[in-house]
């Protein structure tokens, strides 16, 4: 007897243990099936990472200005609003209409909150991709000038005697900011009825109104007559421009000399 009760207690043993495997083969097979029903809804449902685009497919990027030394774009984006993740492949400068709160989304990296005065004119180095987030009640409004030489122009020497400083006399004001891939960028406040005076510089010359005022002749290097220029409006000049403000207010504006 004694021994039946223990071939039985055996054979109990081996029936427990098929039970057993059975049950995590049947757990298995559900965790199978549920990660096939479930794993693709979690995929379509997980945010995308974010795909840049090109700065002339950037719907905030307004191409303005384009020749063999830049390319120019007006840029606007609304209250709380942000660009698409897009591609800056050159050097380029901004100048800051209005005042603005953004975040700027490098990608791959932390965003960075910045607080930006009208008129402030900065550098930033190219080949990356971002995110501009406008933190503001308005409308954060900037002129981007691209740098198409940028490669050439950090390969060349300096060829300013001046890169910073400031200078004024009676009735204008010039402030040297820097001078980045050659470039030299100064802000500059002229008064009603004045001409800035020139300087030695004969290259191209670029204007970035920051006030509206009106432009006198001959700012372009053509021949022109005069013309009221809006905040965020630009004259190119391929040579030493004549600037002389005709309006009956003060001008200001940022000059680029290449």
């Amino acid at each position: 007897m004694r021994k039946r009760a223990r071939s039985l207690g055996a054979g109990g043993e081996r029936e427990s243990g098929l039970k057993m495997l059975q049950f995590a083969a049947m757990n298995r097979s559900g965790i199978v099936l549920l990660l096939i029903v479930v794993w693709p809804v979690l995929v379509l449902t997980l945010p995308a990472r974010a795909q840049d685009v090109e700065i002339t497919a950037e719907p905030s990027h307004h191409l303005v200005l384009e020749n063999e030394h830049v390319r120019v774009f007006s840029v606007s984006v609304a209250p709380h609003a942000a660009t698409l993740m897009h591609r800056h492949g050159h050097d380029y400068f901004f100048v800051t209409l209005g005042d603005a709160r953004i975040s700027n989304e490098v990608e791959g990296k932390e965003p960075v909150e910045a607080m930006l005065s009208d008129g402030a004119t900065r550098f930033t180095p190219g080949n990356f991709a971002h995110i501009a987030r406008n933190l503001a009640d308005t409308p954060f409004r900037n002129v981007t000038i691209e740098l198409l030489q940028d490669e050439k122009r950090k390969a060349s020497a300096s060829h300013w005697d001046k890169d910073n400083g400031e200078e004024s006399s009676l009735g204008w004001n010039r402030k040297i900011l820097f001078v980045k891939d050659g470039v030299r960028v100064s802000q500059v406040e002229l008064d009603a009825k004045t001409l800035l005076p020139k300087g030695r510089h004969d290259g191209p010359t670029l204007l970035v109104a920051v006030s509206a005022f009106e432009l006198g002749p001959n700012a372009d290097g053509k021949g022109s007559a005069g013309k009221m220029l809006k905040a965020g409006e630009l004259v190119w000049s391929d040579g030493a421009p004549n600037v002389i403000n005709t309006g009956t207010g003060p001008a200001r504006f940022v000059m680029l000399e290449f």
